[in-house]
């Protein structure tokens, strides 16, 4: 089994460009199913074969990933691992039939994603305000994060030949090596702009060379993603706003305030670089959620009859 996995792996690397930390879910799903089918089938993890795998097998696995109380996000991730794997196995003709093809992936709540009103985004944004090493820095971050819509591992990824700050863009490398062009507001380019001149030739100095890396750490090295996520942190500390914040949620952010104030639905998705137009579709229900909330509080009959009765009481209004 584990040389088949191997040239899946090696497939999904070269023919399907899937990106490094994707391969390494698609290995660990699949090394840690063979451990599951192993020890089920009585047999030493390296002598199992893709044929052994049947149909009540894999129940049994999703039911000890039920009784393990992994989230159903996990548990269809590992099932879309498997899927994958053995629909391979069918072209390559190395099995003849797929086991998983009767199992359906569970059904999951439709959660609407977090994200910053404007006038918090702003607030974070501005927070880093003194012009010393990392400030320039966390605010060209921040200013880059929120008016691309960029995901982090594109931001830690970005290289400064990838930036054309005299026309506002900046070219994007997306999952499975899409491309894409994205503006930036004034503030954005000119917040990177200031830190490409007085606060990244100082990072860089100190470490080894960085390459073309735009974002670096206070190492001179490239910035990581967990290092994002410490500096977002910070800001938010200090910002006072009360909340958890992550990256993606500029992200989500980017995407709903765009649509509060006008932008079509094709367009978002091109910005996101989303694959699929229904991977964008949920930033509406978001928005309808908000524009309803904001109704609700404004429109002068927006609430119940006895609500409106209460108002015009209080205000010597209603006539007895």
């Amino acid at each position: 089994m584990y040389t088949y996995i191997d040239i899946f792996i090696n497939y999904l690397q070269a023919e399907k460009n899937v990106s490094k930390h994707t391969l390494e879910s698609y290995q660990r799903d699949l090394f840690q199913g063979v451990d599951f089918f192993a020890h089920l089938l009585g047999k030493k993890d390296a002598h199992i074969k893709p044929e052994d795998i049947n149909y009540p097998l894999v129940r049994d696995y999703l039911s000890k990933l039920h009784r393990d109380r992994l989230a159903r996000t996990s548990i269809n991730r590992k099932l879309a691992s498997w899927r994958s794997f053995f629909r391979f196995l069918c072209r390559e003709g190395i099995i003849t039939g797929n086991p998983l093809a009767r199992v359906n992936s569970l059904r999951l709540e439709k959660r609407l994603p977090s994200f910053l009103f404007e006038e918090d985004c702003r607030t974070l944004v501005e927070t880093p305000s003194k012009n010393d090493l990392l400030d320039l820095r966390d605010r060209a971050l921040l200013e880059t994060l929120y008016a691309s819509g960029m995901r982090v591992s594109e931001l830690v990824n970005l290289n400064t030949g990838e930036l054309d700050l005299s026309a506002r863009y900046i070219r994007l490398l997306g999952k499975r090596g899409k491309e894409r062009i994205v503006p930036v507001g004034f503030p954005a380019a000119e917040s990177l702009q200031r830190y490409l001149d007085a606060g990244r030739p100082l990072l860089a100095a100190r470490g080894k060379p960085a390459g073309q890396a735009v974002f670096l750490n206070k190492y001179g090295n490239r910035l990581s993603a967990r290092g994002v996520r410490k500096i977002i942190n910070k800001h938010v500390r200090l910002s006072c706003l009360g909340r958890h914040v992550n990256p993606h949620m500029m992200r989500h952010s980017f995407a709903t305030h765009l649509l509060e104030n006008g932008a079509d639905l094709r367009s978002v998705q091109e910005l996101l670089g989303h694959a699929d137009i229904n991977t964008t579709q949920i930033y509406t229900h978001l928005t309808r959620a908000r524009l309803k909330e904001i109704y609700d509080k404004t429109h002068p009959r927006a609430r119940s009859l006895d609500d409106l009765k209460g108002d015009r009481i209080l205000a010597g209004k209603e006539k007895y």
